[in-house]
């Protein structure tokens, strides 16, 4: 009699289940990394669009009138494209749309407060995160940190990035605090 040659049922039961361990474990890992690259992404670009408006209200004195989303056809756009910026995305990594607020505009949004005349060379650019909606977290002008956060978990994707003037308010922290005393 001649024994055929193959694998028995328990070497491919325990084949299949170190695989579903290992997916179990790597699976997470690899998404987290998918959203932190869309996250860092998206920060590069508000990054590129605040230098090309700071550019445009250096050589200007005043920022482009603007309030909110905006497309390749909208005044805001024409203004920076291609003289201050090459090409500038509409929308972020994860597909929402990018929003710029310029001038009077800043006056409300996300927390930021003016007491007198904002200024003709303020201006805001922000993203609302992956879920795309605007108010998980806000800056609180006593407490100016406030607005940046620690990446823990999957639903602080959600949470906005925000630059007002070239500076992010609202934003994922590169350390935390027990890193900075330490060192």
């Amino acid at each position: 009699m001649k024994r055929s040659k193959g694998f028995t049922l328990i070497e491919l039961l325990i084949v299949v289940a170190i695989i579903g361990i290992l997916a179990a474990l790597l699976i997470p890992n690899a998404i987290t990394a998918m959203q932190k690259a869309k996250q860092k992404g998206t920060m590069k670009d508000i990054t590129t669009i605040g230098t090309a408006l700071t550019d445009y209200i250096t050589d200007n004195g005043v920022a482009p009138a603007h309030d909110g989303s905006y497309t390749v056809n909208d005044p805001i756009y024409t203004s920076l494209v291609p003289f201050y910026v090459k090409t500038m995305p509409t929308v972020d990594k994860w597909g929402n749309d990018l929003l710029i607020y310029t001038r009077d505009n800043c006056d409300g949004v996300y927390g930021i407060q003016y007491s007198g005349d904002p200024g003709n060379d303020e201006f805001v650019v922000a993203s609302n995160g992956r879920n795309g909606t605007a108010g998980d977290i806000n800056y609180n002008p006593q407490d100016p940190t406030a607005g940046l956060y620690i990446v823990n978990n999957m639903s602080d994707f959600d949470n906005e990035l925000v630059m007002w003037n070239g500076n992010w308010i609202i934003a994922p922290r590169t350390y935390t605090s027990a890193t900075s005393s330490s060192s």
